[in-house]
């Protein structure tokens, strides 16, 4: 085989410890480009998030705990049907540019704004060539947060529009005849007629232009992806985005800031990709309805003496740091910490008093989305491209022969690497379960690495094949410690209040009128393709009957 890090015959070349210093800051965070949505089309600095925190004392009609997809949907919604609304985000609100100008930091060099309190980096792909490529940072309140539990990572945006900060746009919703296997108890036809559609259109999710996309440079790599897909047989499918492809059109032009095509993803995009700070809650803000407070992490919800709820608040600094601890009542609380905030708090309060009517189903079926990754080393005549867009467009579908739908991801270190990266979701059927530990006053998960198994042995049905028929080889110097596969992490955590168990068909929790859990906590561990637009798809389905119902 071609030594892939060999230069072109027709360049200067370059050595290896000059290749790995070029790549080394940007390899780790771009193979999360697979999840979700992150800034407006065209606008540079996003929208103040609140005007003031909530004080101390204040009673509001609705207080939603986080502000990703569901909560931002729940938000518009209330707002929509004239109910006051408060959202509480433990996150920053990212309205406000850095000494660099930007919100967001560059990907190739992460800073004091990429890590949740974090003092070293802890990128998804951590070697290059056997060589760590983590750093030192300042602690701070930053975008990516790389929680830890037994056996795995679980990588989560931190701000005012969670997750959709920091993934890669990957707009999906899955195929028909999958989704009884999704969510069993929720009316398909209704899904695919109404809710699905709908969510798509409020996040933004369009298509890329094909025509261009086939002579882009920046998409080499996604050509090649699909060249040795279907030399091997294997369906390669168009996905959509929330990306501005306008946007990035210009940005290949050199008439605009670039962004995907600097490949900015993991800590944020400044500019072209439409999270929902600038869709849903965008819109919800321009009700004068909703209001926000960042950097409030909610501690307790107990009932009220007199009805409704009784929540603890606690007010952090940059450092994570507790300044203020705040008590407020609402009349309703919708959980929408995400699948491992929302999951943790439910245990917590269950388990220490606070909501002892939660039924036993809170804290499981919580799982990866069958999230595991691998990188080819191409040969020489398979070049991947310098430049690489950030923002996935395809993937390669085995759902139904392999358990496996393979994103081709991006690697966009601004050399050639002659590498495909994949980040595939598979039909991996381990569930894990949340539980409190009095011992150290935690919340803990019962995650094992082995379980990743079944997601390796589906990832393989698709990449053991195109090796053998393309005469390469995997990737063994991304993960450290020579390994092929990344098997100790995951960009789509799911589960933990599943719906109709922890709570009704809706997301009403079981025990207490008022209560609801309304973000991916509610879907059992797997959706067969990126989650979001599910999980958009739900909370627009659940939100409708609620107040439709319950107010």
């Amino acid at each position: 085989m071609s030594d892939p890090f060999m230069p072109d015959k027709g360049s200067k070349g370059f050595s290896r410890r000059g290749f790995i210093a070029r790549t080394s800051s940007i390899i780790g965070a771009v193979a999360v480009a697979g999840g979700a949505a992150a800034t407006t089309a065209r606008a540079a600095v996003a929208t103040s998030a609140t005007a003031a925190p909530i004080d101390s004392g204040a009673h509001v009609p609705v207080l939603i705990i986080g502000t990703g997809y569901g909560g931002s949907v729940a938000a518009l919604r209330l707002a929509q049907a004239g109910v006051d609304v408060h959202m509480i985000e433990m996150g920053m609100a990212w309205d406000t540019p850095g000494s660099d100008g930007k919100i967001f930091a560059n990907t190739t060099r992460p800073d004091y704004r990429s890590f949740w309190l974090r003092t070293r980096t802890k990128a998804p792909i951590s070697n290059f060539l056997g060589f760590p490529i983590d750093k030192d940072v300042p602690r701070y309140t930053g975008i990516l947060d790389a929680e830890e539990f037994n056996g795995i990572t679980v990588y989560q945006g931190r701000g005012v529009g969670g997750g959709s900060l920091v993934n890669g746009g990957m707009a999906v919703t899955p195929k028909r005849e999958r989704f009884g296997a999704v969510l069993p108890s929720v009316d398909a036809d209704e899904m695919y007629d109404v809710y699905y559609p709908r969510a798509n259109a409020g996040l933004g999710v369009t298509n890329v232009d094909q025509a261009w996309w086939e002579t882009a440079p920046c998409y080499q790599y996604a050509r090649v992806g699909r060249k040795h897909a279907q030399r091997s047989g294997f369906p390669f499918v168009f996905v959509p985005n929330v990306y501005d492809w306008e946007y990035m059109k210009q940005e290949e032009a050199g008439t605009v800031p670039r962004s995907s095509l600097d490949g900015e993803v993991l800590y944020g995009n400044n500019y072209g990709k439409k999270s929902v700070q600038k869709t849903y809650i965008a819109q919800a803000k321009a009700t004068g309805r909703v209001s926000i407070s960042p950097q409030h992490k909610v501690t307790s919800v107990a009932p009220a003496t007199g009805g409704g709820y009784t929540v603890s608040i606690d007010q952090i600094n940059t450092t994570g740091d507790t300044t203020a601890t705040k008590t407020v009542t609402a009349d309703r609380v919708f959980f929408a910490a995400g699948s491992v905030g929302t999951s943790k708090l439910l245990v917590r309060l269950k388990a220490t008093g606070r909501l002892p009517l939660l039924n036993d189903e809170v804290g499981k079926g919580w799982g990866d989305n069958g999230n595991v990754m691998c990188g080819r080393a191409n040969h020489i005549w398979d070049a991947t491209g310098k430049l690489q867009a950030s923002m996935p467009t395809a993937g390669i579908d085995n759902w139904d022969a392999g358990g496996a739908f393979a994103e081709v991801a991006p690697l966009p270190t601004g050399i050639e690497t002659y590498a495909s990266l994949y980040l595939s979701i598979t039909k991996n059927p381990h569930r894990a379960e949340f539980s409190w530990n009095a011992a150290t006053g935690n919340v803990d998960l019962n995650w094992q690495r082995a379980w990743k198994q079944p997601a390796i042995d589906m990832a393989k049905s698709i990449f053991d094949k195109i090796n053998s028929k393309e005469g390469t080889i995997y990737r063994s110097d991304l993960f450290g410690g020579n390994k092929v596969w990344g098997d100790h992490l995951t960009y789509h955590p799911l589960g933990g209040a599943v719906l109709d168990k922890a709570t009704d068909n809706y997301g009403r929790l079981h025990g207490y009128s008022g209560l609801y859990v309304i973000d991916g906590s509610l879907i059992p561990g797997n959706t067969s393709v990126n989650p979001f637009v599910t999980i958009t798809a739900l909370a627009e389905r659940n939100i409708e009957k609620i107040i439709a119902t319950d107010l």
